[in-house]
């Protein structure tokens, strides 16, 4: 019964047994053991520093090494140039036939010799830059004629100028030139002497150190960037009067770096080309029609829309007031005491100054409205005085009285035309004559961007 039960497991076990092994990794190839032989022919030590010496000898780094073997074993002594010569010479000494070990007592030699490691790479380099001057010579004058030749193509001053929309473009293709042929110049001089790992070194240290320069100038690469795109889209021209942000003047000039403008009370003002390129523009020169506007209220009793009529006919009587488009006059609000109306007027900039036509508009109309009896109240405060808190006694009745019973004092009646020709309403133009002193007189040295002969955007 024992030997049937042997006989089933054994059965059993064969196919698990060649399933295992159809599934398993094969077993990794055993690295064969160098066997060391048990004797050793006579001479086999000599033939074999010999062989060791003559190899040695052929090369400089071993000149001072010296080789002993004893049964196979070879004993190393002496000095090296380099540590790397250290390991060098044992993995050479383990390559012969015959060698049982090695025992490695090189050691770097560190002297100030004249046959040291540091003398003579010192000296290597030396006479190796000696024998590479003419090549080096002849690479500085291929960079140096490339280089001119950039510079003379750059010099094209009058190509750049009629190809380029402005001066200031033309100028930065000019410099852009002069750099590509500088910097091909240096890659084909650093080519032909095989420094190109130098230069592919010192090309990504420019690059790292021009991604520091460009965090630390943003503003200023911003401003001439700025400047450039201004250049090209023309805003606004010289003497225009314009409002940038919260900024009045009128533009004296369009710099690389800022616009310069004069302002209304005759003072220069810088702005950053960057500040003026994000800003609204509000360009009062453009349209030579110029709307003016003003509010005046009549009493809520009286007809607003007489009112009305009323300012803008006398609008309309204003010389310097534009019959196209036609004055106007709209009703805004309904105030606790009266009745807001906003009377609206053109005039040509040309001939006649804002300022001084809403100066004049403003009391032509206020005396018509009071002539026609429209009263312009102002507005009315009820106060309520406890006689207990007074410090001064309440007025009489009779006193009160007397003091609206005191004659006023007679105002002066002023006709319209009267009033037109007290003043003149033709434009002022001394802020535009400074102006155009200061752009004849050059008092800024940069180049002024601004072109007469491009359209305005």
């Amino acid at each position: 019964m024992r030997a049937l039960l042997a006989a089933l497991a054994l059965l059993w076990a064969m196919p698990l047994a060649a399933q295992l092994e159809t599934t398993a990794e094969p077993a990794a190839t055993p690295t064969p053991v160098q066997t060391i032989a048990a004797t050793q022919d006579a001479g086999d030590d000599e033939r074999i520093a010999e062989r060791i010496s003559g190899i040695f000898a052929e090369l400089p780094a071993f000149a001072a090494v010296e080789v002993a073997v004893s049964e196979g074993v070879v004993s190393l002594t002496g000095t090296v140039p380099k540590p790397s010569d250290i390991a060098r010479a044992e993995a050479i000494v383990n390559r012969v036939t015959g060698v049982v070990t090695v025992e490695n007592g090189l050691e770097r030699d560190l002297s100030l010799s004249a046959d040291s490691a540091g003398i003579s790479s010192l000296a290597e380099r030396w006479n190796s830059f000696v024998r590479m001057l003419p090549l080096i010579a002849a690479a500085l004058g291929v960079w140096l004629v490339i280089a001119a030749i950039g510079y003379l193509i750059a010099g094209l001053g009058r190509l750049w100028k009629r190809v380029a929309p402005n001066n200031f473009l033309a100028e930065l293709i000019a410099s852009a030139i002069r750099f590509v042929f500088v910097v091909g110049g240096l890659v084909v001089a650093l080519d032909m002497i095989g420094a190109t790992a130098l230069l592919g070194a010192v090309l990504g240290g420019a690059g790292v150190i021009g991604i520091a320069l460009g965090f630390a100038m943003r503003d200023t690469i911003e401003n001439y960037v700025a400047s450039l795109m201004l250049s090209l889209r023309q805003p606004f021209r010289a003497n225009d009067w314009v409002r940038i942000d919260t900024f009045d003047g009128r533009v004296i000039r369009l710099t690389s770096r800022a616009t310069v403008l004069m302002t209304l009370d005759g003072n220069h003002l810088r702005i950053p080309n960057g500040q003026v390129f994000r800003a609204v523009i509000l360009n009062y020169t453009r349209n030579p029609q110029r709307r003016f506007e003003f509010d005046l209220g009549v009493d809520a009793d009286d007809d607003a829309r007489a009112a009305r009529q009323l300012g803008r006919d006398t609008l309309a009587g204003l010389e310097f007031v534009l019959a196209d488009p036609p004055p106007e006059a709209r009703i805004m609000e309904v105030g606790d005491s009266n009745v807001v109306i906003r009377f609206l007027g053109w005039i040509d900039q040309r001939e006649t100054d804002w300022w001084k036509a809403q100066s004049q508009a403003i009391p032509a109309v206020k005396q018509a409205l009071e002539d026609a009896g429209f009263g312009l109240p102002e507005p009315i405060y009820r106060l309520r005085f406890d006689p207990r808190s007074a410090s001064v006694p309440f007025a009489t009745e009779a006193s009160a009285v007397a003091d609206t019973a005191a004659p006023e004092k007679p105002r002066p009646v002023q006709t319209i035309a009267a009033a037109q020709a007290d003043e003149d309403v033709r434009p002022s133009d001394e802020i535009a004559a400074m102006v155009e002193e200061e752009r004849r007189t050059g008092g800024e040295q940069e180049t002024d961007l601004l072109d007469p002969s491009r359209p305005v955007e």
